[in-house]
């Protein structure tokens, strides 16, 4: 019997019922619908976190270390005394990248960066989660991108990298590489990253090269419209050069400033007087200030990436537009260079190559300073010198400018004149030709030439010839810094000092010791108080400037020199080829910048060195009898009023002098008398000096410090005696 029948017979006479409770005995155990939910989210979110880690994890592996080599190369800077910038070279790669520190930032453009940019820098990890959900919610609610998820931490990895990847794949590898410089690196060197690389259009990189390009300035002078300019154009860099969308430019900007009111990092009065602040509408030039040293510099140093160097911004920058402008006023194809350095230590403060470097028809990109030219009449203050320190002439000592001839040398003055007898100061204050090569004759140009060796310039002499007659009035090669380097000497007293435009290498650096003087302080005092009274040229300040001014045969170079007692400053002028330019003179051409380059200097000049002991300040007739006139090589007497034939006189050293040893170096002693009958006969305490019969000077070489008395007999008993003293 089918027993289904029964039940389903049963179960309809009975009617509908309760469907069985099969839930379980522990239902009460069972959480309600919306929890159930919940615990899945979680359990979901933790197994996407989960999987996100170790996805992140793989991806990070993946990609490799962080390219932090890269983000090093920044642009060959060239800095002046106080930092600031004189001369930028692009990267490799031809990006305008500067160095710069976050110390280096107006705060205001960090505070803004943060408030627009990345609210919670300082806090998260690398990954702002918040700030991607809630882009990720006003995406799917308004359908449009409303708000950014990425921090400065993802942005650098991203400039890093070099791929803006809007793909999910991207921003996976933005996000891995943001995790990577978080365990690296340091907030603030993170922040640095993003000073450096951020684009700001074009080949523009980085908030310094930013700054300078638009707005002229270092990034820590900005005002509140240009902050807000720099950290919005990074965004769209392209889209919002302000060179060439200055609307998109401005636009922008204005957001941040009303993000920066929301903030509370601008007060709204201020914000919006950023708005009206104008927008820049072009580029401005990278500086390129002192190109040829800048130039020399980074060629001699390829490694380093900051030079520093001793020039004065301000004054590079006033010396080089008064050099193109002077220029420009004495005709074509003309240059000029012009150096300015602080004697004293030996600095160099202003280095003019040429006048306009990018210049091709004045030959500008050829530095002036270094090339060897004819000094002219530039050399005539040391030959004076020397004749100063040997004793043989005092400023007012006469001597004859006359027609004279030296074999076949014979020389002639710049005017063509002669003015027959006059004092020394004059022929010196007036650079007259035929005094300076007679002294020269009695100096010896063999001994101008080791005095100016001794300092460490190394003239060029025609054909590696013998030192003659010639180079009184120009006849050898000299550099512009060569000429610095004497006159510098000079200013000092006779003392070298090195010259030096590395802030490495900068401070007072003697050539040697004191043995190494170009003069005594005594004669470098009488060429001073010779020069300072030179008049100065015509439309020109004057003040008191010791100076010489030279011009090469041929009108082909006009020369500048002086100094007080700070500073020399020397000037050239001319063209880079060699050409002759009439009417080019020294005075007129190459003066009037000097004295408008110590204008620019400073309104005072700083005094002279005071006199050293032994200068004697006399007149002509105060003299003593063998200094008051100048005695010409071959003159075998000197008339001195009715004697034909003087008494035998000792001229050098006078008596009581004191000598210091020490400046001369090992060279001998030259003792010198005048008048007399020849022979001559030498003794020192007594002792006789080996010496020539028929020249009225010897050589003695003291073998120690202290008194000697020297002592001269000529021919007919005649005897003259002075002590002096060495030390």
């Amino acid at each position: 019997m089918n027993l289904s029948f029964f039940k389903k017979r049963r179960a309809a006479e009975q009617g509908p019922s309760a469907p069985p409770d099969r839930s379980p005995r522990w239902k009460w155990l069972t959480p309600p619908r919306p929890l159930r939910l919940a615990v899945f989210s979680l359990v979901a979110v933790a197994g996407l976190a989960a999987a996100t880690g170790v996805t992140l994890e793989v991806t990070k592996q993946n990609i490799g270390p962080l390219p932090l080599e890269a983000a090093e190369a920044t642009s060959v800077t060239v800095l002046d005394r106080e930092n600031r910038l004189l001369r930028a070279f692009t990267t490799k790669d031809g990006r305008w990248r500067l160095p710069l520190d976050v110390s280096e930032v107006d705060p205001r453009y960090l505070a803004m960066l943060m408030a627009f940019e990345d609210k919670r820098f300082y806090e998260h990890g690398g990954v702002d989660y918040l700030a991607i959900l809630r882009a990720g919610y006003l995406l799917a609610r308004h359908g449009a991108i409303k708000s950014g998820g990425s921090t400065l931490t993802m942005q650098v990895a991203r400039l890093l990298d070099g791929k803006h990847e809007r793909t999910g794949s991207g921003k996976l590898r933005q996000i891995a590489r943001a995790l990577q410089l978080e365990e690296r690196l340091s907030k603030p060197e993170i922040l640095r990253l993003y000073l450096r690389l951020a684009p700001f259009g074009g080949n523009i990189e980085g908030v310094r090269a930013a700054s300078l390009a638009y707005f002229g300035k270092e990034p820590r002078h900005l005002s509140a419209g240009e902050a807000a300019l720099l950290v919005a154009l990074p965004q769209s860099p392209e889209v919002r050069r302000p060179d060439r969308n200055s609307e998109a430019a401005r636009k922008a900007r204005n957001r941040v400033l009303d993000r920066a009111v929301e903030e509370g990092v601008l007060p709204k009065a201020e914000a919006e007087r950023a708005k009206g602040e104008r927008i820049p509408k072009q580029r401005l030039e990278v500086l390129k200030l002192a190109p040829h040293l800048s130039e020399s510099e980074v060629a001699a140093h390829p490694g380093r990436t900051i030079h520093r160097l001793t020039l004065d911004r301000d004054l590079q920058a006033a010396v080089e537009t008064l050099a193109t402008e002077q220029t420009k006023l004495l005709g074509p194809k003309l240059s000029a260079a012009v150096l300015v350095v602080d004697h004293t230590t030996g600095e160099v403060l202003a280095h003019v190559g040429s006048a306009g470097y990018l210049d091709p028809t004045r030959q500008g990109a050829i530095d002036m300073t270094a090339a060897i030219r004819s000094p002219g009449s530039t050399l005539k203050p040391f030959i004076y010198g020397l004749a100063f320190e040997n004793g043989i002439a005092h400023p007012e000592t006469l001597i004859e400018d006359r027609p004279t001839r030296f074999g076949n040398y014979r020389p002639q003055n710049f005017d063509e004149d002669f003015h027959g007898t006059i004092t020394i100061r004059e022929a010196l204050g007036s650079s007259l030709n035929v005094p300076a090569v007679k002294v020269l004759a009695a100096v010896g140009p063999g001994r101008l030439m080791g005095r100016i060796r001794r300092t460490g310039v190394e003239p060029a002499l025609p054909d590696n010839a013998q030192p003659s007659l010639a180079i009184a009035l120009g006849g050898l090669g000299m550099t512009l810094k060569d000429l610095t380097s004497l006159y510098a000497a000079l200013a000092r007293g006779g003392d070298p000092v090195t010259l030096s435009w590395r802030r490495d290498e900068a401070g007072a650096k003697p050539v040697a010791s004191a043995r190494r003087r170009l003069l005594s302080p005594v004669s470098s005092w009488y060429v001073t108080d010779i020069l300072k009274d030179a008049p100065p040229p015509p439309n020109t300040k004057g003040g008191a400037i010791a100076y010489k001014t030279g011009t090469s045969y041929g009108y082909r170079d006009a020369w500048a020199v002086g100094y007080d007692g700070r500073h020399v400053v020397a000037v050239w002028v001319g063209r880079p080829d060699a050409a002759s330019t009439p009417g080019l003179m020294g005075r007129l051409s190459a003066a009037p910048i000097l004295f408008d380059t110590f204008a620019r200097i400073s309104e005072r000049r700083t005094p002279f060195r005071a006199a050293p002991n032994g200068v004697v300040k006399a007149t002509g007739s105060e003299l003593p009898q063998p200094l008051k006139r100048f005695r010409e090589p071959g003159d075998d007497t000197v008339a001195t009023g009715p004697y034909l034939e003087p008494p035998v006189l000792i001229s050098f050293p006078p008596d009581r002098s004191e000598l210091d040893m020490e400046e001369r170096d090992a060279e001998p002693l030259i003792i010198k008398a005048e008048g007399g009958a020849l022979p001559l006969t030498w003794l020192i305490d007594g002792d006789p000096v080996v010496s020539d019969p028929l020249r009225r000077e010897t050589e003695w070489r003291p073998d120690g410090r202290g008194f000697a008395k020297l002592t001269v007999i000529d021919a007919k008993g005649h005897v003259d005696r002075v002590t002096i003293r060495l030390r």
